[in-house]
């Protein structure tokens, strides 16, 4: 394990490239813009790749003219519409710099956000494999945030999030990157640095910071984001039961989910049979577990009718659609081996 140093001084190499995988959203160019603007270092390159299926990406080209002087050193490679973990593949296997500097295409980095890193990277030491970004989240100041706001402001807490994550080049060629079996926005991130971390390197958060607003989504993105805890089960397969803690996480609820959807699932069989106590007590379990669910998300946001109503039909849907998306994870990776040098402890 060792760190690349400048030929002509030997101190170690600050060089860096930034790799940016799209779907060519309308974020991208304020991305770019903000990117171009940002006072310090230029980078040695930045890669797109534009990971569009191939119909919607004859839609335009890429807004690149919003790097202005940036321009020049930007290249254009294309994804296989795999999900962000390959993309991020095939960007930094095309980088050559010291560092590889991950970007989403809707944040927004600081004003000075490339002086600072260049800060961040000369701060770390040789052993250091990757130097996380500050993510900020905004949030409304005339009420309290919706659930989805406070989903996506958790992002300011979490740690490893490749919306601005650096690692070095050589560690991710050392760790092969990206697991592409990952084929969303989540987990991809922590299982990398959890590899990363495996094979010697350690991981700090740097100083930079960027702004990640809130997507803009429909009323059912609660329940759709429930397919991540397929990965959940991929995750728990590959580092072991300790993965939260050692990926700093936050414990989730598929638990209470798992239960709530097994006294649903009991109160018709259990009815049939004739076991008409046992089947009230369970649908009275189910009632008060969705009840509280409901009340977790409901309290803490702006409660007006509309986003109540939300709160009380996908608290409904949750429980049952987690567990089955965690079911098939468990199912599909069944046969995964535990990556090498993964530990169980902390569960």
């Amino acid at each position: 394990m060792t760190a690349d140093r400048d030929p002509t001084t030997g101190e170690l190499a600050t060089g860096y490239a930034v790799v940016i995988p799209t779907l060519g959203r309308d974020t991208l160019a304020r991305c770019l813009t903000a990117l171009a603007k940002a006072t310090g270092p230029e980078p040695d390159s930045i890669v797109l790749v534009d990971d569009r299926p191939p119909g919607r990406a004859a839609g335009g080209e890429l807004p690149l003219d919003a790097l202005g002087p940036l321009r020049g050193r930007a290249r254009v490679a294309r994804g296989e519409a795999r999900g962000p973990a390959a993309a991020r593949n095939t960007g930094w296997r095309m980088v050559e710099a010291p560092w590889t500097v991950f970007l989403d295409d809707d944040v927004c980095v600081g004003r000075d956000w490339r002086a600072r890193l260049i800060r961040d990277l000369a701060a770390a030491s040789e052993e250091t494999g990757g130097v996380q970004g500050v993510l900020q989240v905004p949030l409304p100041l005339s009420r309290r945030p919706t659930d989805w706001e406070r989903n996506t402001a958790g992002l300011a807490r979490a740690r490893w999030a490749t919306a601005d994550m650096a690692y070095r080049t050589r560690a991710l060629r050392e760790t092969g990157g990206f697991d592409e079996r990952f084929q969303r926005a989540f987990r991809e991130d922590a299982d990398l640095a959890l590899r990363v971390l495996n094979a010697g390197w350690d991981l700090r958060v740097g100083q930079r910071q960027t702004e990640h607003p809130v997507r803009r989504t429909g009323p059912w993105v609660s329940v759709s984001a429930q397919r991540g805890n397929a990965d959940d089960a991929l995750m728990l397969r590959l580092h072991g039961p300790g993965w939260r803690w050692r990926a700093q996480a936050p414990p989730g609820r598929i638990r209470r989910h798992l239960a709530t959807t097994a006294m649903a699932g009991a109160v018709l069989p259990l009815a049939a049979a004739g076991k008409r106590r046992a089947a009230a007590l369970a649908a009275l379990g189910w009632a008060l577990a969705t009840a509280e669910f409901a009340w977790a998300r409901i309290s803490p946001g702006p409660r007006t009718p509309q986003e109540t109503a939300t709160m009380l039909v996908t608290s409904v849907l949750i429980p049952p659609v987690a567990t089955a998306h965690r079911l098939r994870g468990q199912w599909r990776w069944r046969a995964v081996t535990r990556v090498r040098g993964a530990r169980g402890e902390r569960a």
